[in-house]
């Protein structure tokens, strides 16, 4: 098969049935938009045609031996792995694949605390035990770092029989772990090393950046390349190297929740995607760093605000830094990072990717443009000056994690009764609550409830985060495992 990177043969397939004016007597039901024609009048008509279905000059998704197969090869080669396979329901669908193609029912998994909550998803699918990491937490900026080695080797020590390590590399503001040498010491301990990277898609593409999963000899990694790579959304790629992780168990896996009506939109974009980082990727990549750096420069210049980067590798729980992520610390301002990122939208048509009590994270990228960046210092600039500014506020105290009483399989099986949430204090979650984004849980189910955690999570309420999981939406009330 061709290692050619310039070559697009998935694309390449489906301009092909295009351009042969193919007559639609199968799925989709839009036929090409003729179905559809407000959706494509809007989109084009030229999007709806590549909407398809699988048939055998397209390949299929589910059992690939044509063009899938190919761009997937090519796929695995840009990025250093020997197998890749396309994930259209994004890194989710990668986290949870990793997570049961390693692990058995009653088996121990070692994961950090601020994982993503589809890795609660995928340990509650497998039926196997978290053993949970705490990261760092940076006090001065009021954030969970990434975990160290020191204490993923104590853990490893502690639970020797665990299956698998599982890791983030790297965190949504950027910090990355010593990823090499965990991966040696967990192979030294015949444990797989799994690893989240969705928001790392990128880093394999320029030498300032982290190390890689595959660079660093991990067994598998998910990767989302529309976050960061520059496919459509919900496209993603699980990759693999080496031989701990059987490749056909990954495959059985995999298609057990991938959809047998894969969308070639998505996957039309992850080869043409793969093409540009692989043959581009570098160039493009050097003009973002030299925009984001410019940019952490001139707004660390803002009287009360803190643009962190690169001065923080080396401290705990960050043994390197992803450039992209372009984190602001606001906590010497009398606005939240809540009320930034909405003044950022209602005021100045800015929208950041997320924020959190005293901050705010940009994702920067390869579509950035120069007066992006000036109109985003300049908002900030104008929300600083109407600011008052004062001492640093104090960082509210994330409460220690939960005691994890029922497995979190069990616990999403169980009997549960619907308490309000003042009440819940001592009672065993039936249910996640985690802020979104990030998606990390406050508290997962079949973990005990304490005062502190209800306390914290009544703050996050007050400051109109976005809390995701429990079944009431308002967080007045939640489910803890009893029968009602």
């Amino acid at each position: 098969m061709s290692t050619d990177q310039n070559a697009t043969p998935l694309f390449d397939a489906v301009k092909n049935y295009i351009e042969e004016k193919v007559i639609p007597f199968h799925v989709p039901g839009h036929k090409q938009g003729k179905g559809l024609p407000e959706l494509r009048n809007y989109v084009g008509e030229r999007v709806l045609q590549m909407d398809v279905n699988g048939m055998n000059d397209l390949d299929y998704l589910n059992n690939p031996a044509g063009v899938i197969l190919e761009a997937q090869n090519l796929l695995a080669d840009a990025f250093r792995a020997e197998e890749a396979f396309f994930l259209v329901n994004g890194t989710t669908a990668g986290v949870q694949a990793m997570i049961m193609s390693v692990c058995d029912p009653g088996s121990e998994i070692i994961i950090p605390r601020n994982a993503h909550k589809s890795t609660i998803g995928g340990i509650i699918l497998s039926g196997a035990m978290p053993v949970y990491v705490y990261p760092e937490i940076n006090h001065d900026i009021g954030l969970s770092m990434n975990v160290t080695l020191e204490n993923i080797y104590r853990a490893i020590q502690r639970h020797p029989h665990a299956k698998a390590v599982f890791l983030l590399n790297p965190t949504y503001y950027g910090h990355a772990c010593d990823l090499k040498a965990i991966v040696r010491i967990a192979h030294a301990h015949n444990m797989a090393v799994l690893v989240d990277e969705a928001h790392g898609a990128h880093m394999s593409f320029h030498n300032t950046f982290p190390l890689t999963a595959m660079e660093a000899g991990a067994d598998m990694s998910a990767a989302s390349l529309h976050k960061t790579a520059g496919s459509l959304t919900q496209s993603s790629v699980l990759l693999m190297r080496g031989n701990m992780v059987n490749t056909d168990k990954v495959k059985q896996t995999l298609n057990l929740s991938c959809t047998s009506s894969a969308s070639y939109l998505l996957m039309c974009s992850l080869d043409i995607a793969r093409k540009q980082l692989a043959t581009r990727g570098a160039q493009i990549l050097e003009n973002t760093l030299r925009m984001v750096i410019g940019a952490r420069e001139k707004l660390n210049e803002i009287p009360g605000v803190y643009a962190f980067g690169k001065e923080l590798t080396g401290t705990p729980g960050c043994f390197d830094w992803d450039e992209t992520k372009l984190g602001i610390n606001l906590s010497s301002l009398s606005c939240s990072g809540y009320q930034v990122e909405n003044k950022l939208r209602t005021e100045f048509g800015i929208q950041i990717e997320m924020s959190d009590l005293n901050n705010i994270l940009a994702i920067c990228g390869m579509g950035d443009q120069e007066e992006d960046y000036a109109l985003l210092i300049n908002a900030i600039q104008t929300i600083a000056s109407q600011s008052r500014l004062g001492e640093k506020r104090a960082n509210i105290a994330i409460p220690a994690f939960a005691d994890m009483i029922v497995s979190p399989r069990d616990a999403f099986y169980s009997n549960k009764k619907t308490l309000r949430l003042e009440d819940a204090s001592g009672e065993i979650a039936g249910e996640m609550i985690m802020a979104y984004p990030p998606g990390i849980p406050v508290i997962c189910m079949g973990e005990k409830i304490t005062k502190d955690i209800i306390d914290y999570i009544k703050i996050l309420k007050q400051e109109n985060c976005a809390l995701q999981g429990p079944a009431d939406p308002r967080l007045d009330y939640i489910q803890v495992l009893g029968s009602a």
